[in-house]
Formats: structure tokens, C-alpha cells, sequence
């Protein structure tokens, strides 16, 4: 692209796994965009800075990155990677004007406004409610959770670590695999079991539970079994993965009255829904969201939508520049 259609923004998104970068240009749009490793770079800045050095456009002024990490000031110490730094150390060595770091998730949440209706997929019934809270829940490397709250002329969104808070089991081996959990961890959270850290874990403790022996596999293997059916331990863990998760995300629907809808992000989910088993809509997370007892029908009500498009908090970082 032209660099006199490109504006002097940046946006960010940085996981456990990767950092996505992208040039935002003048009306708003995400240019050459680029996927680094983050286990190849000693810090956001080198991989910022690599990224910059591989695009072309002009010379950076602000940017906007979501982390899937608590920002609480200047310091930044990953919880799923290794990389701590100073956010202003960090501005400095890159030379711009301003530099933000948002949580991933709220980045998130600011792209809802962003999506067109392709860039979604709806997995069960409900409709939504117009100027009502909306959630945003999602597994990736961690178990990000956001959220929209109308306010006056539009919507807030959250910045919080709905991840971390405890797990909830509904079924009796469900409450035996949270028990194994914690004669391994301290403190369970649905992120120790609903992302793809917390996967293996997940695994071999329903393996302790079946008195089964579990070889130890890694998220991609425990997705692939039970994707092509070869493993009914992975089946079996996958479908538990999904009914954890429709709990989690009726949690938060009920905590926020998100009656605007319920979106799923991260990048487990979507490669779930599109493999040609339809994994995902054919498991019980839909069942399970709706499960609350009284609450059922107030639950049906609320559409839940998977994120399908490509890079979408990116679109959030974007958005809060334009914002600012």
C-alpha cells in the first residue's frame, strides 16, 4: 500500500505464543500485517521493532497493543511468556510519541463494533437486545474474558481477569476432575483447564479420574485426536473443554445481563467450529450455557457468537486509537 495512505499508527496484539502487528491506515484499516513468535524476541520491543523494520510506511508516532496480560502501570510481567518490561523504556527505545498496552481482551471487546456479519458465527438460538451489555470470553494460550457496558453514547469496555476466577463443575465427574486439579494446583481457575495451557492438565487429570494411563500429549495433539476421533480420552476431554466453557460463558452473561450476546474469541474455538466434524457446535457448550436452572430461558434468549475473522484485536487496538 501507498505510504500516503498509511497513517503513523500501529497496532498491536500480543499473546503467549505470538505478537501480531499491523500499519493502520488513514481510514482506519489494518496494512500489512505480520505474525512474529514471540519465543524468537527478548521483548515486545525487539519484536515491535523488527516488525517496523520489515514494513514499510512511515515513521511510527503512536500504537496501541493488546497483551494477554493485567496492566497495572508501568511494569508488565507476563503471566503466560517470559517477557517483563517497562511500557515507557519501551516507548523510548521505539521512538513514538505514545504507546498503550490494553488488555487483549478489551481489545477485543472494542473490535465487536468493527465485525461484519461474516466475521461471526452463531451457535444456537437467542437474539440480541439492543444498548444491552455484551460479553467477550475466549481460550487461547490463557482464557481471556472481557466484556461491553452501555454507558452514554455508546459502550465501556472492561479491563478485567475473569480467567483466573475459580471453575465451576456441573457434573459429577466434572467436580472429580476439578478435585484432581487442585491436588496438583493451589487454586483452580477455569483458565487451569479452558486453554491451551491448561488442556493437558485437563487431559490427565479425566485420565486419573477414568483410571486410565494418558500418555503426555501437547494442546495441538490432545485437539488432533479428538478432532479425527482416534482418542476417546481426547474426545472425551474436548467435549468436557466445551461444557466447561459454556459455564463459564453463562457466568459471565449472568454477571454482566449480557442480553446484547455473548462473543467467543481466542484461537482454540474457531479451529474447533471449522473442522468439518463441526466439533464445537456439536458438543454441549450451547446445552450447557443455558443450563441454569430458573435461569434457562433468560439464558436461551442470549445469542453466542464465534469470532471467525482473522485478527480481530487488532481491529480493537485500532479502534482505540481512533478513539483517543
Amino acid at each position: 500500500m501507498a505510504s500516503n495512505t498509511l497513517s503513523t499508527h500501529i497496532a498491536g496484539d500480543i499473546g503467549g505464543t505470538n505478537a501480531r502487528f499491523a500499519r493502520i491506515t488513514l481510514d482506519g484499516k489494518l496494512d500489512q500485517i505480520q505474525i512474529l513468535r514471540c519465543a524468537d524476541y527478548a521483548g515486545p520491543a525487539e519484536a515491535l521493532a523488527a516488525y517496523l523494520a520489515a514494513s514499510a510506511g512511515p515513521a511510527p508516532t503512536a500504537a496501541a497493543i493488546g497483551i494477554a496480560n493485567p496492566i497495572n502501570g508501568d511494569q508488565v510481567q507476563m503471566t503466560n511468556h517470559s517477557w517483563h518490561f517497562s511500557i515507557e523504556a519501551m516507548r523510548q527505545q521505539i521512538g513514538l510519541q505514545s504507546l498503550d498496552f490494553l488488555n487483549d481482551f478489551t481489545a477485543l471487546a472494542l473490535s465487536l463494533s468493527q465485525l461484519q456479519d461474516s466475521d461471526r458465527l452463531a451457535i444456537g438460538g437467542g437474539v440480541a437486545q439492543a444498548k444491552a451489555a455484551i460479553g467477550v470470553i475466549g481460550p487461547g494460550t490463557g482464557l481471556g474474558v472481557s466484556g461491553l457496558i452501555p454507558c452514554k453514547g455508546g459502550y465501556a469496555p472492561i479491563e478485567g481477569e475473569g480467567g483466573h476466577a475459580s471453575i465451576a463443575g456441573q457434573t459429577p465427574e466434572e467436580l472429580a476432575v476439578i478435585a484432581a486439579l487442585y491436588r496438583k494446583f493451589p487454586h483452580v481457575s477455569s483458565e487451569r483447564a479452558v486453554s491451551g495451557t491448561g488442556l493437558p492438565s485437563l487431559h490427565q487429570a479425566l485420565a486419573e479420574v477414568r483410571g486410565q494411563h494418558a500418555a503426555v500429549l501437547t494442546p495441538p495433539e490432545i485437539a488432533e485426536r479428538a478432532l479425527d476421533g482416534s482418542d476417546p480420552l481426547c474426545v472425551a476431554c474436548m467435549q468436557m473443554f466445551c461444557c466447561l466453557l459454556g459455564t463459564a460463558a453463562a457466568n459471565l452473561a449472568l454477571t454482566l445481563g449480557a442480553r446484547g450476546g455473548i462473543y467467543i474469541g481466542g484461537g482454540i474455538v474457531p479451529r474447533l467450529a471449522a473442522h468439518g466434524t463441526q466439533f464445537f457446535q456439536n458438543s454441549g457448550f450451547r446445552q450447557r450455557f443455558e443450563n441454569k436452572g430458573r435461569f434457562s430461558d433468560y439464558l436461551a434468549a442470549i445469542p453466542t457468537w464465534i469470532i471467525t475473522a482473522d485478527t480481530p484485536a487488532l481491529l480493537g487496538a485500532a479502534a482505540f486509537l481512533q478513539q483517543r
